[in-house]
This record gives structure tokens, sequence and C-alpha cells, in this order.
């Protein structure tokens, strides 16, 4: 497997970490860029995009957003919110974080890296991501990954537990590792999903803008959502392809990778 090291590219004055993990993919197929959960990094997708693309022969990037990995820090990150004159931010996040990701940072990002109409594969977070751009850009297509269209009581529950585990169980040192400010990637996406705020959070009237081809995956014994956040994806968009999987967490590409792996061929084969 072609294994390349990761960089840096500035966007709005922000420096990102990005990752190509296959650069010999066939032109005539999309270029797959992935999209992390809300505690994730380039480092945490570990080697299956790498396996991913090189088994369906598709150039692929990954990259960590502000905060997280090895990019940019978020300044003062469990302080007031604060917006400087060049637009970037500090302080916590606001409940638009996603929407600012997905029409603001991921479109400049894909412009600088050359990339028109890619395959979308988004986790958690970064499925959220994924459909907020795809409601309003043109895709090859969109895979989402336990994705959250709105807040659910069993989300709360989850990141509140996930809460006590970092603050006084073993889940820091677990994420460590992975982030240059680890307790910045944490406190800005615990903190933003247990704020009042946040608890209003839906983008189910956006995803009837979504044209593209589109994949949703769920696990059947993910804490972190419902089956009903992929059924709110099919109401909205009728084209919709789901994959419901026993057995089952809030990550599907670890704990059922070849269900995964399958279906994303079978899925990309279609477009």
């Amino acid at each position: 497997m072609q294994h390349l090291s990761p960089s840096k590219i500035t966007v709005h004055g922000i420096q990102l970490e990005v990752q190509q993990v296959f650069a010999q993919g066939d032109a005539a197929k999309p270029v797959l860029v992935f999209l992390h959960e809300g505690l994730g990094s380039v480092a945490m997708w570990r080697d299956w995009p790498t396996r991913l693309c090189t088994q369906l022969g598709c150039t692929g990037w990954v990259y960590s957003r502000q905060g997280y990995g090895q990019s940019d820090p978020v300044p003062n990150v469990r302080g007031p919110s604060a917006t400087n004159a060049q637009g970037q931010r500090s302080g916590r996040l606001l409940p638009d974080y996603l929407h600012r990701e997905a029409l603001q940072v991921l479109p400049a990002l894909l412009a600088q890296l050359g990339i028109q109409k890619p395959v979308l594969i988004g986790h958690s977070d970064g499925g959220t991501i994924a459909l907020l751009y795809a409601s309003q850009c043109v895709l090859a297509g969109c895979v989402v990954m336990a994705p959250h269209v709105r807040v659910e009581d069993m989300s709360i529950h989850a990141i509140s537990a996930a809460k006590a585990a970092y603050a006084s169980g073993p889940l820091r040192a677990r994420l460590a590792p992975y982030h240059a400010d680890v307790d910045g990637a944490f406190w800005q996406w615990n903190d933003v999903w247990l704020s009042q705020a946040f608890r209003a959070y839906d983008i189910r009237p956006e995803l009837a803008g979504i044209t593209a081809p589109l994949l949703a995956i769920q696990g059947e014994a993910d804490p972190y959502g419902s089956m009903a956040q992929i059924d709110e994806i099919a109401k909205a968009v009728p084209h919709t392809k789901r994959l419901k999987l026993p057995d089952c967490g809030h990550s599907p590409h670890r704990d059922q990778a070849q269900a995964v792996d399958q279906a994303i061929a079978d899925f990309l084969r279609a477009l």
C-alpha cells in the first residue's frame, strides 16, 4: 500500500494537516475525501483510507480540521467565542461550527487541492459536514457513517459519559497520541455538544437539497445515535441507499470493515 507523509496547507489563514493516502488512482474514477469524526484526525483514521483507496483504485485525501491532529489549535478553546478581522475564530465553538466547516472551510480546501466533484466519506461529525456540503455543492457521491442530522437524548448521554471518561478515566491517554493539543481537540467538541444552544441543532430541512448519490451507514449498537438518523436522511432524500449493521457501534469502518468496504465498492461501481 502506498503511504505518503502528511503535509500542511493554509486555508483562511489556518494551517491544516493534509495527507494524500493514495496518489495512483484511476483518473476516470472520483477522488475520495475522508472527513473525520468529532475526536478524529488524519492519524486516527489509521490505515483504512489507504486500504480502501488502494482496493478501489481511487486517489484519496484525508485532513484534520482546526484543533485536531497536527492542524493549528483553536486559541482559548474554552473561552468566550470571538471572531477576528480575518474571520478566524477563537474560544468555544458555536452551534454553527459544522456549517462553517462544510460551506466555508471544505470548499476552500478542495479548491486548493484541485479536487472537483469528489466522493465525500464522512464519519459522525464528518458525516454531518458531508451532508451539508452535498446539500449545496456538486459531488460525485456522498457516503456517511453514523451521521448526526439532529441531536438525540442518547447522543447527549454518550457525550456526557465521554466527558467523565476524559476527566477521570482512560480516554485522554488514548487520544493523546493522535492530537498535538489533545485538550483542545476534546473540549471544543465536548463543550459545544453539551451546550444548551446545540440541543436544537437540526439539519433535516436542508437535506432535501442533496441530489448526489448517497449511501448512509449506521450501526445498530451505536451509543451516539439511533437508526432514526439515517431513516430521516432517506425520508428527505429518497434515493438514499441505507446500510444497517448489526453488532456495530459508532465506527462502522472498524466494527464491520468488510461489510462497509463492500458497500462502498458497490456504491462507487453504480456511479
